[in-house]
């Protein structure tokens, strides 16, 4: 693992400009990205003493940027005394072995530092399995020749250790050995979730998953709604694996809460993959609330890249009718901008809530929509219940809305209107019940 308590090394931060045709207009700003790249650095602690933007005329096969921009970086780096250099962008083997030589300095690619931070935050076994699986996949690509930056002696996956034992001692046959234990240790991993999901559903309640992009604010968010210690920080992918926990609504209601990885930009397809038994569980989601960071200045390309995701996903129905959102960190707006902002929730085609995970202003809006939400899906029946059974009578007082009751000698005749999750669990837990009429 890597430390994250203190500094693991002096890094620059390139983030290529790709050219973009004239009156088209650039879908994320530079300066976003490079912030963004920042972000990513400082989530492993590097420490960025510089960053740099170069634009690309042409993208060289041998070292991506130009002569004269290899030399200038060059400059640059001996200037600063970094030892790391951060490449906000998609670098194959060989570019990178040629970086490093001109560079003297281990130079990391988007991937790279994406599973770095992976592999630092993964906790559980899933997690590790996952991780592995995505870096092994990546190294497997770069066996080639020889190279500095696949030698490791400390944690992570190699990618910023130093000298030691190197990973091309391990051949790629070997490398494919362990990918196939991987894949087979992630798919009963898989089936075991599949069994957890199966025992949900007999005993039934509605799933609620948080999705947005990396540092949107859903760990925070989620800590609020459900009095949770969810590890949740000012960092990119904060939080790696998935976390679910009980949620009352104000009507006594309960619900499932899933707290699920962020999402971001150009995440590379094999870690999509990977985590691809993690994101099932927001599949299973009865409803998705997708968490925008409303103070973010790409918050708009975030969304974008959310619902790319998503589709991939194959919930490309559910993205095209429109996700319930909530805008986070509206305490972070200026005042004039924030009224605006709740204002046009009010009126949006689609449900939006402005709320603060950090001071919990909306929060209550929230929860009381939530709970209206699952009622209105919820049937009105008549049920019969005799006196006796006093069981059946308190669940259906804890987990429907009684609306009438009628006694004879022998039995209670009550009219109850219940959520088709409730509904099933009590055909589950009391097959005696009679329903006698669906009003």
């Amino acid at each position: 693992m890597v430390d994250t308590a203190a500094p693991t090394g002096r890094a620059l931060v390139v983030h290529p400009v790709q050219p973009v045709e004239a009156g088209v207009e650039r879908p994320r700003s530079v300066e976003g990205r490079l912030a963004e790249a920042v972000g990513l650095a400082a989530a492993i602690r590097l420490e960025v003493v510089e960053t740099a933007a170069p634009v690309l005329r042409q993208r060289k096969p041998a070292t991506l940027f130009g002569t004269g921009q290899v030399e200038r970086l060059h400059e640059r780096i001996e200037a600063t005394g970094a030892g790391i250099v951060v490449v906000d962008g998609a670098l194959s083997p060989v570019q990178q072995r040629n970086l490093e030589r001109a560079w003297n300095a281990k130079v990391i690619d988007r991937t790279g530092l994406i599973l770095e931070i992976f592999g630092a935050r993964a906790r559980t076994h899933e997690g590790r399995l996952q991780v592995e699986l995505a870096a092994l996949t990546y190294q497997r690509s770069r066996l080639v020749r020889s190279w500095t930056h696949l030698e490791r002696q400390r944690g992570g996956f190699g990618f910023l250790g130093g000298p030691g034992e190197s990973q091309l001692e391990i051949d790629r046959r070997l490398i494919g050995d362990r990918i196939a234990r991987l894949r087979r240790e992630l798919d009963e991993v898989r089936r075991t979730r599949d069994l957890h999901r199966s025992a949900r559903k007999r005993v039934p309640y509605p799933i609620v998953a948080l999705v947005g992009y990396t540092n949107a604010g859903k760990s925070t968010l989620f800590n609020r709604l459900t009095r949770s210690e969810v590890f949740a920080q000012d960092l990119l992918f904060a939080t790696l694996d998935p976390t679910m926990r009980a949620l009352d609504l104000p009507s006594g209601r309960r619900v499932i809460l899933s707290d699920t990885v962020g999402f971001i930009s150009d995440l590379p397809t094999h870690l999509v993959a990977a985590f691809r038994a993690t994101l099932e569980e927001v599949l299973e989601a009865d409803l998705i609330l997708h968490v925008v960071a409303t103070d973010h200045p790409d918050a708009e390309a975030q969304r974008r890249d959310v619902e790319a995701v998503l589709t991939d996903l194959g919930l490309s129905t559910l993205v095209e009718r429109g996700l319930t959102e909530v805008w986070n960190k509206i305490d972070a707006l200026p005042e004039e901008e924030r009224a605006a902002r709740i204002e046009a929730a009010s009126h949006a085609a689609q449900p939006c809530h402005p709320v603060s995970a950090l001071s919990g202003e909306g929060v209550d809006r929230l929860l009381h929509w939530l709970d209206r939400h699952f009622a209105s899906a919820s049937s009105v029946v008549a049920i019969r219940a005799p006196h006796g059974d006093g069981r059946l009578l308190a669940w259906l007082h804890a987990h429907g809305d009684v609306r009438t009751r009628t006694d004879d000698e022998t039995a209670a005749t009550l009219t109850v209107a219940l959520d088709p999750p409730n509904r099933a669990r009590l055909e589950q837990l009391f097959p005696g019940a009679v329903v006698e009429q669906a009003v």
